[in-house]
C-alpha cells in the first residue's frame, strides 16, 4: 500500500492500466474503497476486484485490479499523512512478506512510505528495509541496489555524510557488499559469471597514494582477497571514468564507496525509470526510486514509470530466480 496520503495509490492504478494486458500479474494489499474513490476522482476507468488470496489474482488480473483488503480506519486526505492509518500501512508490509515466504507470491514491490508519520504510530525501524528484514527474521545486512536498463549500482555506504562514510568504510563492509552483489547477480538476475566493477574512494582512485591512501591501505587488499575467492573484480577504478557507455559494457554492476558516487550516474542516465532493489533479503523486494510526493498527491499527475519499472524488474528477477533454482 505505502502511505495512502501519497501517490502510491495513483501509481498502482496506473501500473495496472499499463500492465494488465501483459504477463505480469500482481495484486495490491490496500483498501478497496479508497482505490475506487481515487480512480473516480482521477477519472481513471479502472475496475477494482476484491480477492481473498494471491492465487485469485491470476484469474481476474486481465479484467480488474486485484485487491486483498487492508481497511483504513481514518479517512485519507491527499498530501496529509495520518498516523491513525499507520498500523494498516505496516500490516500491509507484513502481510506481503508473509505471502512471499509462503510461496504464494514471487516478490514484494513496496509503494513509498513516510517514516515520520509511521514513527508517530509506533513504528520503530529506520525504514522499509529494516522492517522487511525483521519480519523475515533475516540476520544478514541488506544492501541497496539501484538499477535501470543501462546500469546497476550499489553504494557501500548510503545515507551518511561524506565524513561519516569514510569513517564507516572497512574491509568487512566492502567485502560483504561485493559478495552480496555477486551472489544476487547469479541468483536473482541469472548472470552466470558476474563482472563487478569497484570504484576507488579518492579522485583518480588515489593516484598511487598522492591523493589519498585508502585505496592502497584498504580497498586493494580487500579486492585481492575477494579475487582469491573467485569473484571477477575490476578496480579500484577512478569513479569519474567508470560510467561512460564503453566502460559500462565491461561490468554487470558498479560498487561505489559512497552514496553520490553511485546514485549520480544512474539518476543522470535514467532518472524516471530507476528501481530500488534490496539485496540480502530471503525474497525479492523492489520499489520505485522516489518518495511519497505529498505535494502532487491526488492531482493525477504522478509519473508511474519508476513504479512500473519496479514491477517489471521484480517479474524479471523472479523468473531468473526460478530458472536458477
Amino acid at each position: 500500500m505505502g502511505d495512502p496520503a501519497g501517490i502510491g495509490g495513483e501509481l498502482t492504478l496506473k501500473a495496472w492500466q499499463k500492465l494488465h494486458t501483459k504477463r505480469a500479474p500482481f495484486f495490491v494489499i490496500d483498501c478497496p474503497n479508497r482505490l475506487k474513490k481515487l480512480a473516480t476522482d482521477l477519472s481513471l476507468k479502472i475496475p477494482i476486484k476484491e480477492i481473498l488470496s494471491p492465487a485469485d489474482a491470476l484469474d481476474c488480473f486481465g479484467q480488474a485490479l486485484p485487491v486483498i483488503p487492508e481497511e483504513l480506519p481514518e479517512p485519507v486526505i491527499a498530501g496529509i499523512g495520518d498516523p491513525g492509518n499507520g498500523a494498516a500501512v505496516i500490516n500491509s508490509i507484513k502481510r506481503s512478506v508473509h505471502f512471499v515466504l509462503n510461496n504464494e507470491a514471487s516478490a514484494v514491490v513496496t509503494n513509498p512510505i513516510n517514516k515520520a508519520v509511521l514513527y508517530q504510530s509506533g513504528f520503530d525501524h529506520p525504514g522499509h528495509t529494516e522492517y522487511l528484514a525483521d519480519v523475515a527474521n533475516s540476520k544478514t545486512t541488506s544492501i541497496m541496489m539501484l538499477a535501470s536498463k543501462q546500469l546497476r549500482v550499489i553504494p557501500v555506504t548510503i545515507h551518511l555524510s561524506l565524513e561519516q562514510a569514510i569513517k564507516k568504510l572497512d574491509s568487512s563492509l566492502i567485502a560483504h557488499t561485493i559478495r552480496t552483489a555477486h551472489e544476487a547477480l547469479i541468483q536473482d538476475f541469472g548472470i552466470g559469471a558476474p563482472r563487478v566493477a569497484v570504484s576507488g574512494l579518492n579522485p583518480h582512485a588515489g593516484e598511487n597514494g598522492s591523493m589519498g591512501t585508502e585505496e592502497i591501505d584498504l580497498i586493494i587488499p580487500t579486492l585481492e582477497s575477494l579475487r582469491n575467492e573467485g569473484i571477477n573484480i575490476k578496480g579500484p577504478l577512478p569513479a569519474d571514468t567508470m560510467f561512460h557507455a564503453n566502460a559500462r559494457e565491461e561490468y554487470d554492476v558498479a560498487v561505489c564507496m559512497y552514496h553520490d558516487q553511485a546514485l549520480i550516474p544512474i539518476k543522470t542516465l535514467d532518472f524516471d525509470n530507476g528501481v530500488n532493489i534490496t539485496l540480502g533479503l530471503p525474497f525479492i523486494r523492489t520499489s520505485p526510486d522516489h518518495g511519497t510526493a505529498y505535494n502532487i498527491a491526488g492531482k493525477g499527475i504522478a509519473n508511474p514509470s519508476s513504479f512500473i519499472a519496479a514491477i517489471e524488474m521484480a517479474v524479471t528477477m523472479a523468473k531468473a530466480k526460478n530458472e536458477t533454482h
